[in-house]
């Protein structure tokens, strides 16, 4: 009785092949989209940083018990500015900030007051960098025991910050793109992140 052998097939040699060529793409899409929203996260948490940071600045400032002094809203250049601060935090990012992809407002009393001595009284704001719309610093609802002016002003500090994931095509920014924050224009995706910070500073 003769045993047959299995021999491989000469054509089977070339599957292993053909199965990598198929799942790469969908390997290399799984792996740059995990790259961008790690970038994306990486970005987030520096300008919650920024805006945080330089909103204790400007109530701070280089505050001494000899003499409290709020620090200048700009500019950028200053080193001693709250807007500085704010750029400064932000370097720590992939992309640097300049005054073409990041906005900052600073509404502090070393700016001015809007509406002195009335219930409405709020900080003035100064605006640098990338234009952007903020909202205005809230008059604090907290009156003087008179109840005729608020006790403590808002200081108000905003961040803006506009960038591009590192591999910027649309394929490679599905989970991205989920967020708001971001948009897709032409195939490149770009994303604009804002955050704020408001501090009692004492009238």
């Amino acid at each position: 009785m003769k045993i047959r052998r299995s021999m491989p097939m000469q054509h089977d040699s070339g599957q292993a092949l053909m199965e990598t060529v198929l799942i790469m793409p969908v390997l290399l899409a799984v792996v740059l989209n995990a790259i961008n929203f790690a970038f994306f996260f990486l970005m987030a948490l520096n300008i919650t940083s920024s805006a945080r940071s330089s909103g204790t600045y400007s109530i701070m400032g280089g505050a001494t018990p000899a003499t409290i002094k709020l620090p200048p809203a700009g500019p950028v250049t200053t080193t001693t500015s709250v807007s500085y601060i704010a750029y400064q935090d932000l370097t720590g990012a992939v992309y640097s900030p300049t005054t073409t992809n990041t906005g900052v407002q600073v509404c502090s009393r070393s700016v001015g007051v809007l509406n002195a001595g009335t219930a409405t009284q709020q900080s003035q704001c100064s605006q640098l960098g990338m234009a952007e719309s903020f909202a205005p610093a809230d008059p604090d609802p907290e009156l003087n025991s008179a109840g005729t002016v608020p006790a403590f002003l808002l200081n108000r500090v905003d961040v803006a910050y506009q960038f591009t994931p590192p591999i910027p095509l649309m394929p490679f920014n599905i989970i991205v793109l989920a967020s708001p924050a971001c948009t897709s224009s032409g195939g490149v995706v770009t994303c604009l992140f804002y955050r704020h910070t408001e501090m009692r500073a004492m009238n």
